[in-house]
């Protein structure tokens, strides 16, 4: 019970940026689920964003959290520079992986084509004509004409030119009522 005396002020600081941060959190998943819906994006893609949307929420109540508890600044400079330290060597080893996450959020917001489109990637080494048959958080994965998956990843999809050949073009043919013999 001294606990809850001692620090009562903190507590009730504590409660209240709880409080706030859950409402950010449920305005923030329903503007992320207004904007994919009206894109045309699926709700595995939607339910994606949303979870780092909380997980970057998170971060930041962690932050206030030890503010509140009256951490100073040359403490919080210290942890987060040994932390920064760490995961920077660790991230240069997978900055690839971090340049797909990124791209696929950016993604979700601003990218004209969807699920469904066929589409043309000029590049030149390997031009690619195919169906967008899903878009993950890592890659896209593209439907060749000759039945071939292929994955392209995000952040590739944004440095190069793309065509769109056909809005929300059939992943298989429709069967035309004629029977093969």
């Amino acid at each position: 019970m001294l606990f809850f005396t001692t620090y009562k002020s903190e507590l009730f600081a504590s409660f209240i940026l709880l409080v706030v941060l859950l409402i950010i959190r449920l305005i923030a998943k329903t503007l992320i689920r207004k904007i994919g819906h009206k894109a045309g994006i699926n709700d595995a893609r939607i339910h994606l964003i949303s979870r780092y949307a909380t997980v970057t929420l998170v971060l930041i109540w962690m932050l206030v959290e030890t503010i509140i508890f009256g951490a100073q600044f040359k403490d919080l400079a210290l942890v987060f520079s040994s932390v920064f330290a760490v995961i920077g060597i660790a991230l240069f080893a997978i900055w690839s992986i971090l340049s797909n996450i990124t791209s696929g959020i950016i993604m979700f917001f601003n990218f004209p084509y969807k699920v469904g489109d066929k589409i043309m990637i000029h590049d030149k080494d390997f031009p690619i004509e195919a169906i967008i048959e899903d878009i993950a958080a890592f890659q896209l994965h593209l439907r060749m004409d000759n039945g071939d998956l292929v994955t392209y990843p995000n952040n590739l999809i944004l440095q190069k030119p793309v065509t769109l050949l056909k809005k929300d073009a059939m992943l298989f043919p429709q069967d035309d009522g004629t029977d093969a013999v």
